[in-house]
Parts: structure tokens; C-alpha cells; sequence
């Protein structure tokens, strides 16, 4: 009798130790949340703090200072998903946390606003293109090298969006603004370096389309967004893309192992991007909110930069010389762009 108490004595004590490490394991997955939920709030506070009472000059500066922050956030979880083993699954799991919090947010503020049928369906049309971008990034980076289709994904929105805002929304771009695209699109042309020849493979053609078509995605989500912020709140807005984001992404971790394989491969870089990579459209769109698309749109794709630097240094790609002196005439553009704004 004693030993058969003994026996299950143990296995009981088994029981108890294998349960510890998944208690652990969601504690630190709630506290991690909350932290998340701590920094946009804050975020927030912030932002809206300064922004309220700020002259225009005052007002240049924080959406500068916006603006830059969100360029060097995007570039960053964008190697994060680039360096990922499994890259839709990734780009789930750091999208999770904030959808999770932000959701009440989003569902107060439709419940409070009286959205006429033209407001639901731009929100519809949000979050629609979002999920195709989610689909459409994840195949990119599979395909291509961060340093190359990370200026064309960022770099097409610069061109489309100034030519967008004008015609569609009536916004006005000086001379100087499009000698600045011009510059942006020759250092697209020297990025992709198109040679003739063997260069001209399915292998490499293929990165350079996904990455356009990432592009032309970016640049309709923004154009949408622009207007989706006269119906709802950048946060709650945010909310919106994230959803969109989530849903492109969901058949992709339907299987349990895929999910359990990259929370446990990268869990030291998941927490990061899911404070940087709602993070930074969220800091996009108040900058957007009170400035013209057409010029804030453009300063934001400093990040190319990032992109290219990480791609090159941090993730060892090749053709560093070439991908770098595109950069810099593409900042130049951006330059431009931006000092032409009013």
C-alpha cells in the first residue's frame, strides 16, 4: 500500500512540476501585455499633450520628430520579421498584444460615434488593405533581402502619395517637392539595380514585383487612413489596421506548432516588435493628422535608410556600395519633399 501511495505521490508531484513552467510562462506574458498597454498610454498622454496649444513652428518640430521615430521603428521590426524563421507567424505574434488591449478602445469609440455609411466603409476599405499587406509583406520577405525590397515597399508610397494627395485630396506640392521625386525615383532604379542579361530571372524579378505590390498596398491604406482620421481617433484608427493585419495573418498559425516553435525561437525579440510595430504607425498617424499627407508621407520613409543600414550591417547582405549610395539620393529626395511642405 505504501509503495502504491508513493507512486502516485510522484506523479502527482510530476503533475504539479510541469504545470509551473506554463503558469510562468502566461504570467509573463500578461505582465508583458501590460507593459505594452503602459507604454501606449503614456505614448498617448504624451503626444496629445504637446500637440494641444502648440505653435506652428512648435507643431513642425513634434510631427519632425514624429515622423523620424516612426521611420526608425518600422525599419527595426522590419529585420525582426526579416531575421524570423517563420515570418507570417512572426508578424502575428507582435501584432497580438497590442490588438488585445486596444480592442475596448475601438469599441468605445464606435459605440460613441455616429459614423455615416461612407465612414463605415472607409473603415471597411482600412482594414481590408491591411490584410492584404500583411499577406503581401510576409511573401516579400521570403523572397528578397531586407536591404533590397524594403526601400521599394517604403520607397513607392513617396512616389504615389505627393501625385494622390494633390489630385484626390487637394493638397498643393511646390517644385521642389517633385524634384525630390525625381531624385527618389533614381535611387530606386540604382536600389533594384535592373541589369540586363542573366540579372533578369524569375528569382530576382520576383522580390522586386512583391515589394511594388507592398508599395501600391501602403500607399491606399494611407490615402484611406488620411481620411479615416475626421471619423475616429488615431488610436482607435490603429485598432482598425491592426485587426486587418491580424486577419491576413490568421490561417497562417492555425497550426499550434507553428505558433508554440517562434514564440519559443524568438522570444527575445517578440516583446520589442510588439511595442514597435503598432508603435510606430501610431506615431505616423498623429503626425499625419494635423499636416498634409503628401509631406508627411515621404519624411517617414527615412526609414529606408534604416532599413538598407540594417539589412546591410546587422544581416550581412550583399552589395553594400551600390545599396548605399541609392539610399542617400533617396534621402536626398526625401529631403526635398519634405522642405517643400507648408
Amino acid at each position: 500500500m505504501n509503495k502504491g501511495n508513493n507512486g502516485d505521490d510522484k506523479s502527482s508531484c510530476s503533475t504539479i512540476l510541469g504545470v509551473i513552467p506554463r503558469v510562468v510562462f502566461f504570467v509573463r506574458i500578461y505582465l508583458y501585455l501590460i507593459s505594452i498597454y503602459c507604454i501606449y498610454v503614456c505614448l498617448c498622454v504624451i503626444v496629445l499633450k504637446e500637440m494641444k496649444g502648440a505653435g506652428v513652428f512648435n507643431m513642425i518640430v513634434i510631427n519632425l520628430v514624429l515622423v523620424l521615430c516612426s521611420g526608425l521603428a518600422h525599419a527595426v521590426w522590419n529585420m525582426f520579421a526579416k531575421q524570423s524563421t517563420d515570418k507570417p507567424v512572426f508578424l502575428w505574434v507582435i501584432y497580438a498584444p497590442a490588438t488585445i488591449f486596444l480592442m475596448p478602445v475601438l469599441i468605445i469609440e464606435l459605440a460613441e460615434a455616429q459614423l455615416s455609411f461612407n465612414g463605415w466603409m472607409m473603415i471597411g476599405l482600412s482594414l481590408a488593405m491591411q490584410a492584404i499587406y500583411s499577406m503581401l509583406l510576409a511573401y516579400t520577405y521570403k523572397a528578397g533581402e531586407l536591404s533590397q525590397v524594403y526601400p521599394i515597399m517604403r520607397g513607392t508610397p513617396t512616389l504615389l502619395i505627393p501625385f494622390a494627395g494633390v489630385i484626390l485630396l487637394g493638397e498643393a506640392l511646390p517644385i521642389w517637392g517633385w524634384l525630390g521625386i525625381c531624385c527618389m525615383l533614381i535611387g530606386f532604379i540604382v536600389m533594384v539595380g535592373w541589369n540586363s542579361g542573366k540579372e533578369h530571372k524569375p528569382t530576382l524579378i520576383q522580390p522586386i514585383l512583391l515589394a511594388l505590390s507592398v508599395g501600391l498596398c501602403i500607399t491606399t491604406y494611407t490615402l484611406i487612413d488620411k481620411v479615416n482620421l475626421q471619423y475616429i481617433s488615431p488610436l482607435a484608427l490603429l485598432e482598425v489596421t491592426n485587426i486587418g493585419f491580424l486577419l491576413g495573418l490568421t490561417p497562417s498559425v492555425l497550426k499550434p506548432d507553428r505558433l508554440k516553435r517562434v514564440i519559443r525561437n524568438h522570444s527575445k525579440i517578440i516583446w520589442i516588435g510588439a511595442i514597435l510595430s503598432p508603435g510606430s504607425y501610431l506615431l505616423f498617424l498623429f503626425a499625419v493628422k494635423n499636416a498634409n499627407v503628401s509631406t508627411i508621407a515621404p519624411m517617414r520613409e527615412v526609414g529606408i535608410v534604416f532599413g538598407t543600414l540594417l539589412g546591410l550591417f546587422v544581416l550581412k547582405e550583399s552589395q553594400g556600395a551600390r545599396r548605399i549610395t541609392a539610399s542617400i539620393v533617396v534621402v536626398m529626395g526625401i529631403l526635398l519633399i519634405a522642405s517643400s511642405g507648408h
